[in-house]
Parts: structure tokens; C-alpha cells; sequence
């Protein structure tokens, strides 16, 4: 049964099983979320989510990101991983599910804080969490069954949490069983106008996961086979899917099967990954519009096509809404927006999605030129690569085109370890000086060395 299976490779997973670009990558992926939680430290369903951790005091639990409370460590998971999730900056892994492996890092990170993890037992977690996650992405779409991509955060978080908890085989198979039996998301979280629940939807599944591990630790049981029984995971949400071997895993030649962290995208841009190629493409086609036609070309465009695969054009280039969108969520989540704004700034930074920027008139003007097509010719490329093409037609008779197929951030064109950085300090400038930036970043590039997770809390507080 595959909820046995999953429980015996947490428990087998060791320190010495990961690479070294696997143990590197994890704490590029730490420092990435931290810069994205620090940004979306003021946003408003951030701020309720931590109003509720913080209504919570419990002596010995987990701190609230940015402050020095210790809650329940599930009220910590959802406020923490809702400002890792919010400004839709955080890493993405593109399959047939496309998910955000880092919104397991919350949860991880609140558990370990418990029990005094080691760094190394917390790099072992987290790898782990992101295994399973983009595992079950590639194994079966949740999206065209009308289930939200969150609900395979659940069966990840636990896994995490069951591993940096230290629980026993047994527990670790019932903290799977409790995290699938209850914890189903609606796709409808990502329809049309979207809300602030977009960024909870998974920081909810995480503290669902926590729950269930919580309960698992403690002698709980849950309904089994929750995958492969009669109205089990399979057959009412997924359908009859097979996990391959997973990483660190012996191949039948002996070789190791990489870790799926390796194939993670970091972003470059504060947008839905499947819009990075496009933005990319704008900002390209911007300078050479400029140098072309000179710095009125925009009084001249007559059509903007965005040409993309069918995965993107349904989540980010068909609702009316992505045409009008009336909250940052659904901008961030806009081909036309997105792309109109690059256009028109430049730039596609925060300060994009502001209110004031989404009323814009010129905005919305650029925004009716544009339109969103299949192009047949991208679609078999998806998702080793991410395809898209943008073509601009001038009134006067010119017409541009740029396609980018990997977008910077893509593991086929990282960021370095620089702008990872870089990222950081721009997210947490306005929040944490910068002695205390230099001093978490010294702590997580040195993760494995730390003896205690909990000795990271204080290097996360804000300045008010």
C-alpha cells in the first residue's frame, strides 16, 4: 500500500543519502521563502493569520515569523506559510499537478522548533516534504477533477513534520491515513476572481497536515487504505495512479534517483510561474519596441498576442476576470495583466499590484489589445520547459516577436546564489537591519552545521 511505502522511506531517508547540490538547494530554497514571508509581511489575510497564531500563547510551541510569540505549532504552519505563499513569489515545480513545494516549509520548520531539530535533520525533512510533493504532482492532475493542487500539501507536510518529529513507522503510516481522509481543496480557490484564500489555501493543508501528525504522535488512527481503498484518495479525487522509485532510491544500475528539489523553479518575478516566460519576453520586446519606434511606441501597438500552452492559458489566460482583475491575487495570476504591466513599466516588481496600480487606466487600454492563444507547436514542451511566445503588431505595419522557453529562475537557467540573495535583502529591507540579515544568512548557507532549529527564530523578527 502506498501510504505503507511513503511511511518506511521517510523512516529510511538519511542525511548522507542527499547530495550535496540537494543539501545546497534546500537552503536556497529556505532563504527564498524567508525573503517572500518578509514581503508579504503587512498583506491583509497575512496579518489575520497571525492574529489568530497570536490570540494563541503556548509556552513551548512555535514562534509566529516575525515576532517573539510561541503558539500552537499548527496556528504557527498557517500564518507562516500563509506569507510565504502570499505574494505568489515562492518556488514552483511545474508537472502535471503544478504546485509550490516551499509551502511545506512552514510547517517543517514549526515542528522542528519543538523538539530542537538539528539542521541536519531539518534539510532531511524538508527534502523530503518536497519528494513527495512533486511526486504526486507527476502522478496524477488534480486540477481537471476540480480539486485544488493543495490537496496533495496534506500527505507532504505530514511526511515532513512525522520526519522531523522522529515518529515511528507506524505513526508515520496513520499521520498519512489522518492527513488524506479529510483535508480535500476545492479548485474553485483558483476560478475567476480570485480571494485572499489563495494564499492560505495551502498554509491550511500544512496546518492540516501538522494536525494530523500531532494526532498521529499521540496514538491516533486513521481509515486505511486511504489511497487504493474503496472510497479511498484514488478512487474519488485522483484516480488509480503509481509512485516510480524516489529520490536517493537505488536505480536497477545502482545509480541513485535524483532529488525532485533539483528540478524546482525559483522566481524571478512576483507573478504565477506560468507567467515568467511571458514577462521575460515583454521586457525583451520593450527595449526593442523603444529602440525601434521610440518612447511612444505604446501610442502605437495595435494587437498583443500570448501565444502558450493549454496548462497555462487555463489557470492565468481564460477567465473574463484576468481581463479586469480587481485584486492582486487575480492580477498576479493574469497573462494580460501581467504582460501589460511589464509593457507599459518596464519592471514587474510589488509595487505592480498595488490598488491604485490596478485601476490604471492605461492599464486596461493595453489590456483589451491583448489576447491569449494555443499554439500547438509549445504544447509537448510543457513542463520540461515553459514556452511562451509574445507578439506585438504595430499600426504601423511592424510586427515583434520573442519567445523564452526558460525563464531565469528555471532549473535550466538558475539564479545564482547571489541574486537568491539579492532577493532576500530586497524583500526584508523595510523589515530586519541589515547586521541581522548577515547573520541569518550565514545561519542557513551553514544549516547543517546548526544544532538547533529554534536558534533561527530570533534572526526572523521584524522591526516595527
Amino acid at each position: 500500500m502506498l501510504a505503507d511505502r511513503l511511511a518506511h522511506y521517510t523512516q529510511s531517508l538519511r542525511f548522507d543519502d542527499m547530495p550535496g547540490d540537494v543539501v545546497h538547494e534546500v537552503k536556497r530554497r529556505l532563504l527564498d521563502s524567508l525573503g517572500c514571508a518578509f514581503g508579504a509581511w503587512t498583506a491583509t489575510p497575512c496579518r489575520i493569520a497571525r492574529d489568530m497564531a497570536l490570540a494563541a500563547k503556548v509556552p513551548g510551541g512555535a514562534t509566529v515569523w516575525g515576532t517573539n510569540h510561541k503558539t500552537l505549532p499548527d496556528l504557527a504552519t498557517f500564518a507562516n506559510g500563509a506569507m510565504v505563499r502570499y505574494l505568489d513569489f515562492n518556488d514552483t515545480y511545474l508537472s502535471k499537478e503544478p504546485a509550490h513545494p516551499s509551502d511545506n516549509i512552514a510547517a517543517v520548520l514549526a515542528a522542528g522548533e519543538t523538539v530542537h531539530a538539528s539542521g541536519k535533520l531539518v534539510i532531511q525533512a524538508l527534502t523530503l516534504a518536497y519528494e513527495i510533493q512533486c511526486r504526486l504532482c507527476d502522478a496524477a492532475a488534480l486540477r481537471p477533477r476540480g480539486w485544488d493542487h493543495v490537496t496533495y500539501g496534506p500527505v507532504s507536510s505530514a511526511l515532513g513534520i512525522a520526519k522531523v518529529l522522529g515518529l515511528p513507522e507506524t505513526q508515520t503510516r496513520q499521520a498519512v491515513n489522518l492527513a488524506g481522509v479529510a483535508n480535500i481543496a476545492l479548485r474553485q480557490t483558483r476560478v475567476g476572481d480570485l480571494s485572499m484564500w489563495k494564499a492560505c489555501g495551502f498554509s491550511n493543508a500544512a496546518r492540516n497536515g501538522m494536525f494530523a501528525a500531532l494526532l498521529a504522535r499521540r496514538g491516533m488512527t486513521g481509515p486505511a487504505p486511504i489511497f487504493e481503498g474503496e472510497k479511498g484518495f484514488m478512487k474519488l479525487v485522483s484516480g488509480l495512479f503509481e509512485l516510480p522509485m524516489l529520490g536517493g532510491q537505488a536505480m536497477p544500475g545502482g545509480e541513485p534517483v535524483p532529488f525532485k528539489i533539483l528540478k524546482t523553479c525559483i522566481k524571478h518575478f512576483p507573478v504565477e510561474y506560468h507567467a515568467q516566460s511571458a514577462v521575460e519576453a515583454a521586457l525583451a520586446l520593450r527595449a526593442e519596441l523603444v529602440a525601434t519606434e521610440g518612447t511612444g511606441w505604446l501610442d502605437h501597438v495595435a494587437d498583443v498576442e500570448i501565444g502558450s500552452y493549454e496548462v497555462a492559458i487555463e489557470i492565468i489566460g481564460r477567465d473574463p476576470e484576468k481581463w479586469q482583475p480587481a485584486t492582486r491575487e487575480t492580477a498576479d495570476h493574469s497573462f494580460p495583466y501581467c504582460v501589460a504591466v511589464a509593457l507599459i513599466d518596464g519592471r514587474v516588481s510589488m509595487n505592480s499590484f498595488t490598488p491604485k496600480r490596478l485601476r490604471d487606466p492605461r492599464l486596461h487600454e493595453l489590456m483589451k489589445k491583448i489576447h491569449v492563444v494555443n499554439l500547438p507547436e509549445l504544447e509537448h514542451r510543457y513542463p520540461t520547459t515553459m514556452p511562451t511566445r509574445l507578439t506585438i503588431r504595430s499600426a504601423k505595419g511592424a510586427t515583434y516577436s520573442r519567445q523564452v522557453d526558460q525563464p531565469l529562475g528555471h532549473p535550466g537557467h538558475p539564479l545564482s546564489d547571489r541574486e537568491v540573495e539579492d532577493k532576500l535583502r530586497r524583500l526584508a529591507s523595510r523589515r530586519i537591519e541589515r547586521a541581522q540579515l548577515r547573520r541569518l544568512l550565514d545561519f542557513v548557507w551553514n544549516l547543517e552545521a546548526q544544532q538547533d532549529i529554534a536558534a533561527l527564530m530570533p534572526l526572523l523578527r521584524v522591526r516595527l
